[in-house]
């Protein structure tokens, strides 16, 4: 960041439904940022568990809003729109931002920043490190080559959503988020930042991704959830289309999800576990046993042990009995989480 530029204005958007152990904890992790200009918002989404009088007992030190449940998309809708940062993170109500985060994001800034990535430490519940980062790797990648991955991959080496501060000019490109788009806020602000913007990833955990048996990304929570990630996908790819060509952005190409190594491994679980309910009715485990075969020559940003690594995964569940096949998906599954 220029010394003669002023110092960006952070605006810390948290959405909470019913995490009343775990959002003081993320309110406190905003408000104790090492910069100068922070706002907090607080959006409670219809909480039944007490959340509200956690909330309260912040005072003026963050704007509180209470509203009837919505989901998360709402919400961030509510507070983004209550929001004047230059700088937005949605900090997810289990995760917790380190006091550094502020100022490493800031002394990457430049015009042109759709977003700044940086790496989160999984945790446990009681914030003990789970010994791994997302995204797990060892240099940061060009804003050239994150749009590059996005626009032939449809994917790219990310954090989850709290790990991510966007500039607020970006955002407002296309916020308040509709109904048409997924119902998580990340989503569609994920797929769109490489098309819209550069991506600057900084190489330090300064979040931590709390690990508990209600997050929403545990996959094994309910059944159907390795299909209901593939339709989020399909839905991340729609929302980029639409407004890229409402914007006048060159749209990503629908034909790459199928690139998507991702994806794919998603794509297989369900196919295994949830057959009938697999969202892609083009789909099926011959045509996911002939993408599998062809990752491995697609480069993208993984190296050719973890190319080889999915593929031959991808083909033992696929082609595996059933019992086999669910012990593989569990294993793929249970280790990334």
């Amino acid at each position: 960041m220029d010394p003669v530029t002023p110092a960006p204005r952070f605006s810390v958007i948290i959405a909470n439904f019913n995490y009343v152990r775990f959002v003081a904890r993320a309110i406190e992790s905003a408000l104790n940022l090492d910069w100068p200009h922070i706002e907090v918002i607080v959006v409670d989404d219809g909480s039944s568990d007490g959340s509200r009088a956690v909330i309260e007992g912040f005072g003026e030190r963050v704007k509180a809003i209470f509203q009837p449940n919505g989901g998360q998309r709402s919400a961030n809708n509510t507070g983004f729109a209550a929001s004047q940062g230059d700088i937005v993170v949605f900090l997810d109500a289990d995760d917790i931002l380190d006091p550094h985060f502020a100022r490493a994001v800031a002394a990457v800034w430049r015009p042109g920043v759709s977003k700044v990535q940086v790496q989160m430490q999984r945790v446990d519940v009681e914030e003990r490190s789970l010994g791994s980062v997302l995204p797990a790797i060892a240099q940061a990648p060009r804003p050239e080559d994150v749009r590059r991955w996005t626009v032939e991959m449809t994917e790219y080496p990310t954090p989850p959503g709290s790990g991510n501060a966007y500039a607020r000019d970006f955002l407002a490109r296309f916020f308040p988020i509709g109904p048409e788009h997924d119902s998580f806020t990340d989503s569609t602000c994920l797929a769109l930042a490489p098309l819209l913007g550069d991506v600057i990833t900084v190489l330090q955990p300064l979040v931590l991704y709390r690990q508990h048996g209600g997050n929403d990304s545990n996959l094994f929570a309910s059944p159907g959830r390795f299909g209901r990630e593939v339709a989020r996908a399909m839905s991340r790819q729609r929302s980029a289309e639409s407004i890229c060509n409402e914007l006048g952005a060159p749209p990503p190409n629908k034909a790459r999800l199928r690139s998507s190594r991702h994806l794919l491994q998603l794509r297989v679980a369900s196919l295994r576990m949830d057959p009938s309910g697999h969202p892609l009715p083009e789909d099926s485990r011959r045509v996911a046993l002939i993408d599998a075969i062809h990752s491995v020559a697609r480069r993208g940003f993984d190296p050719l042990s973890k190319r080889l690594a999915v593929a031959l995964w991808s083909i033992a569940t696929l082609t595996a009995p059933r019992p086999l096949a669910d012990r593989l998906v569990r294993w793929r599954f249970r280790a990334a989480h």
